[in-house]
């Protein structure tokens, strides 16, 4: 482990010295850490909670902060200490955190200054947490130690790691039963940064970038390949102050950004900023690059894209050049729109289960409706019954921590992982994930029918903010105890205004549902529709919490 995680610091503080690692936008400026700066952080930290806390090897750290450059200090000295990482989503709740917490009982809670008080409550509730350590510069005096008072100028022998060590415990839930939290270990890391190293070339054919990362550093799609590959290659890694599109947007021309990982919701978000804008110009403006827009279509050449809409690009700062989106499915509508407009995208998947990334779609023959060939350290297979995809390779989780009954549900004894996706290869090997197992609406009939394809109809409507496909259960009549496909709708604001009527607004959207639906089998058109006012709830990378707004939709009903 040695070549790769711990040595990548101490090589990286050698050969990129006085380069940017990681810098994070706040409302004074651009808070930065150079490579050589990472690395001392990094010692101290080490140092302090090996020699000061007398931390024994394999002791939990965990961390409680939005994304930061600290973060990246205190992954790496976890590393050397012989710690386990678990790093938290700080937008959860105190009840949600408790019962994490309460699985991994860390003995040490690295916060940042915004969510210290938090961090205190977990503190009194949580007895297995005897420090607490402030990640950022304190902005008054404080008697908990923050890495930047600790001692410095000392140093620390690293110790020892094994492929087989847990390096982090990733918690994909906390508010039923007992959490799960997904044990990664340096074999798994290792694994993955190899293989997104051996493929990067075909995705971006230079070295050296300004990448910008919107997504939390407690996901592992931020931490494998938004961190450690990027950080690996000499990257400078940004974190935006706010996800708002005009302040993104703004962060990429001042940072001169070349490269993205992002979420599919962003890049719809970003779509829809940038068409308002167009919406917005001359007549003779917007007719022109509507007509570009046409043209682009049968354009292959990047370059010559690029040229013909070098006025939007220059809104991203002119260095753009394309990002990996992952997390979620990626409307093909979003994906045409960027790459028409000469900005690549590349479409992953992944679990957590599997460090992440499973597939990556690259190269010049992308297909906006796959996922891309599985990476070739997998072994993968479709179940001939249920069309599951199982995989199997070194980036394969250990198991979920302490917790071997939910372990063995997904984890054959052979290493086969189910991923609960429903999935399909083509003829060239590329993968598509058509839905979710546990999403699997089943008719009365036997028919089954998966969400995510009613969504991806539904998503065709301009007058459809959000929607969220589920099966609800009927109580009563001849097919009471089945299920029937209910979809809950939130229309743009544009349409609230004009129906502020409820009946007239659900007639209204009840209308545009049917006219959609048309395009689907008749017993995949939803039967019940609702409509929502509010924003749908959603998870710290954007995905909507599908049983919650089932929840809360039938029990208003």
């Amino acid at each position: 482990m040695r070549e790769n995680v711990l040595s990548m610091l101490d090589q990286n503080t050698r050969l990129y010295g006085e380069r940017i690692a990681l810098g994070k936008k706040n409302k004074y400026g651009w808070k930065e850490l150079t490579y050589k700066g990472l690395g001392l952080l990094t010692r101290q930290f080490a140092s302090y909670l090996m020699s000061d806390l007398q931390m024994p090897r394999g002791a939990k750290l965990a961390i409680l902060s939005e994304s930061m450059p600290e973060m990246g200090a205190c992954l790496f000295a976890s590393v050397i200490s012989g710690m386990v990482t678990v790093p938290l989503d700080n937008k959860l709740t105190i009840y949600e955190l408790e019962s994490i917490l309460s699985s991994c009982e860390p003995s040490v809670l690295a916060v940042s200054q915004a969510n210290l008080e938090k961090g205190l409550v977990l503190q009194e509730k949580i007895p297995s947490i005897k420090h607490i350590v402030i990640m950022d510069e304190p902005k008054y005096e404080s008697k908990y130690p923050s890495l930047y008072n600790l001692p410095s100028g000392r140093d620390c022998k690293w110790r020892h790691r094994s492929l087989r060590d847990t390096a982090l415990i990733i918690y994909t839930s906390g508010t039923t039963g007992a959490p799960k939290g997904v044990q990664t270990t340096f074999g798994n890391m290792t694994s993955q940064v190899l293989e997104m190293a051996r493929i990067l070339p075909e995705i971006l054919p230079y070295e050296n970038v300004n990448l910008l990362s919107i997504l939390p550093m407690n996901h592992l799609f931020e931490l494998t390949v938004g961190f450690s590959t990027f950080l690996n290659r000499g990257s400078s890694i940004f974190y935006p102050q706010s996800l708002k599109p005009k302040d993104v947007l703004g962060d990429m021309r001042e940072k001169k950004i070349d490269f993205m990982i992002v979420v599919p919701a962003f890049l719809k978000l970003l779509k829809n900023t940038i068409e308002a804008d167009i919406r917005s110009l001359p007549t003779e403006e917007r007719l022109l690059f509507e007509r570009s827009y046409a043209a682009a279509e049968y354009i292959t050449d990047y370059n010559i894209k690029r040229q013909l809409f070098r006025s939007i690009l220059a809104k991203f700062g002119g260095n753009f050049y394309g990002c990996i989106s992952g997390g979620a499915p990626l409307d093909p509508t979003v994906g045409e729109f960027f790459e028409r407009i000469g900005i690549k995208i590349f479409q992953g998947y992944g679990l957590s289960e599997t460090s992440p990334v499973i597939s990556m779609d690259r190269g010049d023959d992308r297909k906006l409706l796959s996922v891309g060939p599985v990476l070739d350290s997998y072994d993968a297979k479709i179940d001939p019954e249920t069309g599951e995809l199982l995989v199997k390779g070194p980036s394969v989780m250990k198991g979920y921590y302490n917790n071997p009954e939910k372990t063995a549900e997904v984890l054959e004894p052979d290493g086969w992982l189910h991923t609960g996706d429903i999935g399909e290869f083509d003829a060239d090997g590329r993968l598509y994930i058509t839905g979710r197992i546990k999403n699997m609406i089943v008719l009365s009939g036997g028919k089954k029918v998966f969400p995510e394809e009613v969504e991806a109809v539904l998503e065709g409507n301009d007058n459809f903010a959000e929607i969220c496909v589920f099966g609800a259960t009927r109580t009563h009549g001849a097919k009471d105890g089945t299920e029937e496909i209910m979809t809950v709708i939130v229309p743009t604001q544009k349409v609230l205004e004009k129906y502020q009527d409820t009946r007239e607004l659900e007639d209204f959207i009840g209308a545009e549902v049917k006219k959609m639906s048309v395009m689907l089998a008749p017993y995949k058109r939803p039967v019940n529709i609702a409509v929502r006012k509010e924003p749908l709830p959603r998870t710290s990378t954007r995905k909507v919490k599908r049983n919650l707004v089932k929840e809360e939709t039938l029990s208003c009903s």
